[in-house]
């Protein structure tokens, strides 16, 4: 493409141009990855994962009706303190172990600041080297420092204890069974599907760019983000939008806007919409439920559309010259789709293997349970067919090429891993939280913490914190009005920085790679608590509870998470540890 140099002359990742589909070298990569998945599936390694979340996930249910009368039989037998012995309960990191998180936070925000590292960090291989480089730091404290149990989630949960050895092999596989095989992989591979199959559409045209146009663009991606995905509906519209207001200089608070509304707020009333809506689902609420939200996504969005307008109205379309504003008048095209016949439904299939497919779920209809990562291999193959069926032709017009989606995955790879520490500090805190908040607290206590930790981990952290096993329902076990202050923060909030939710940093780099001089770390922030926050305010005034509203104590009788409560004490009781020791 013009203006783009091969990856292979910057040392960049990403940021290579197309070639046609038959010799584009990453549906070669989809079909090698294709083949390994197809490989394992015949060596029944898939199925056998499938087979031990499925069991873990029908003991765990099983056992929630039942864990209040084990635990007061534990009481009064006296087992509960053999089985807090057996359990090895894992125990919250220190403070300082969240220092290569912050360090990498902290890289995000100054390093495009800093004359001297400016230019060396627009290269995702340096983004990469950075993330990379604190990531093994964050390991390296599990595998050398770290002395108590680990909680692993993937494929099952389970306790995993110390080994005698010097390196606890077993803590940094749990750690990156946790961090990669349990959320980074799904999380990529669903964010890397939608946003290549949406590049595949081009929306061709150039709308008089007036704030009542773009409004109307936003508009259409807040309805569109809760049924293709804000991924899918901000890949799909700022391209366009960016096109209609090539002829203006003031661009840059249209795309924080377009991020607010299309990126994170528009997306909460389906599952498929956020990655924290879909880990509610996958966790027992129903798929239907966050519908009920949409009193709070129309007036959220309804309030940060009118602010738009106001904004653009009366301050920075005045300022654009009368030769720009000319031009953008009198060249002006009608809007054309193409692509659609094939990406649309491509898209949708990327939806229905999201919500249909989760392994620990039999596939409605049948008592199958999809093979472990069969979702992801088959997002892969559709991706497969948009690049080597749809026309390259309209990728080009699209100035499509991989370096927005490189620079989240290597970025978020390495959130991924150093917010362990953040996470596990965060659970271990969840259940005083529990046991104090109002649903409006627990609203800022997800929102505040989903700004600068991804919002899907934090909503489950927080989900997990109040949700009460006994409880049956569309909530999943936690009472309605929490759960409700839980998903709109962690959706809403997911936009206060850039790195709240995958989508806003794709934006901001399709933005900035269009010309656009997008705003800074701490400079998108100004916007996002000048703007968004008052706004939040206003729905957490006219939504939420009152404060002294606060949800009923849960007591809290082992320290060990709900999912290990019941087994470990019965295991305690018979004298068989369940507990997993590492070599």
């Amino acid at each position: 493409m013009a203006g783009m140099t091969s990856s292979v002359e910057n040392g960049d990742l990403g940021n290579n141009t197309l070639e046609p589909a038959k010799n584009n070298k990453v549906v070669w990569a989809m079909v090698a990855i294709l083949a390994v998945y197809l490989l394992a599936a015949l060596a029944d390694l898939p199925q056998r994962a499938t087979q031990i979340a499925v069991e873990a996930h029908t003991v765990d249910s099983a056992a929630s009706g039942t864990v209040h009368d084990a635990l007061d039989h534990a009481v009064h037998h006296g087992a509960l303190a053999g089985a807090n012995a057996s359990l090895g309960t894992p125990s919250v990191p220190p403070y300082w172990s969240v220092t290569p998180f912050v360090l990498l936070l902290a890289a995000i925000a100054l390093f495009p600041l800093i004359q001297v590292t400016e230019h060396w960090w627009d290269s995702n291989a340096n983004r990469f080297k950075v993330a990379a480089v604190l990531a093994a730091i964050t390991l390296s404290y599990y595998a050398f420092i770290h002395s108590t149990s680990v909680e692993a989630h993937w494929p099952s949960h389970q306790v995993i204890a110390a080994g005698e050895s010097f390196f606890q092999t077993g803590f940094v596989g749990a750690v990156l069974g946790n961090a990669l095989l349990s959320e980074y992989v799904p999380f990529i591979v669903l964010l890397f599907s939608l946003y290549t199959i949406a590049g595949g559409i081009r929306i061709e045209g150039d709308l008089q760019a007036n704030p009542m146009t773009n409004a109307s663009f936003m508009a259409a991606g807040g309805l569109l983000a809760s049924f293709v995905g804000t991924t899918g509906a901000a890949m799909l519209l700022i391209r366009p939008l960016l096109e209609t207001n090539k002829e203006r200089k003031h661009v840059s608070h249209t795309v924080v806007f377009f991020i607010f509304i299309v990126c994170n707020c528009g997306g909460c009333l389906l599952p498929i919409g956020d990655p924290p809506l879909f880990l509610g689902y996958l966790a027992g609420v129903d798929f239907t439920w966050t519908l009920g939200l949409w009193e709070e996504w129309l007036f959220v969005n309804g309030l940060l559309l009118l602010a738009y307008c106001v904004a653009d109205q009366f301050f920075f379309y005045p300022q654009e010259s009368l030769r720009d504003i000319k031009r953008d008048i009198t060249q002006t095209r009608r809007l054309q789709i193409s692509g659609l016949a094939l990406n649309g439904p491509l898209l949708l299939g990327v939806v229905l293997a999201v919500a249909l497919l989760d392994p620990k779920k039999e596939v409605p209809g049948t008592h199958w349970h999809a093979w472990m990562y069969l979702r992801e291999a088959i997002q892969l193959a559709l991706v497969t067919l948009a690049l080597y069926l749809g026309s390259p032709r309209l990728r080009q017009k699209n100035d499509f090429n991989y370096h927005a989606i490189v620079e989240v995955a290597v970025l978020f790879l390495g959130i991924f891993v150093c917010m362990q520490p953040a996470l596990q500090i965060l659970a271990e805190k969840g259940e005083v939280l529990a046991k104090s908040l109002s649903p409006a607290g627990f609203f800022w206590a997800t929102g505040g913490l989903s700004a600068f930790l991804d919002n899907a981990p934090t909503y489950l952290v927080f989900f997990m914190s109040a949700q009460d096993p006994t409880m049956m329902g569309a909530t999943g076990g936690v009472p309605e009005m929490i759960l409700r202050g839980i998903a709109l923060g962690a959706v809403f909030m997911g936009a206060m920085t850039y790195i709240g939710n995958g989508p806003n940093f794709m934006v901001k780099a399709i933005a900035e790679k269009s010309g656009v001089r997008m705003p800074s770390f701490f400079g998108y922030m100004m916007y996002s608590s000048v703007v968004l926050l008052p706004i939040l305010a206003l729905m957490h005034w006219r939504y939420l509870p009152p404060e002294d509203a606060a949800p009923q104590t849960k007591q809290v009788v082992v320290a060990a998470s709900s999912q290990q409560t019941l087994a470990g004490v019965q295991q305690a009781a018979a004298g068989t540890p369940p507990t997993r020791t590492t070599p």
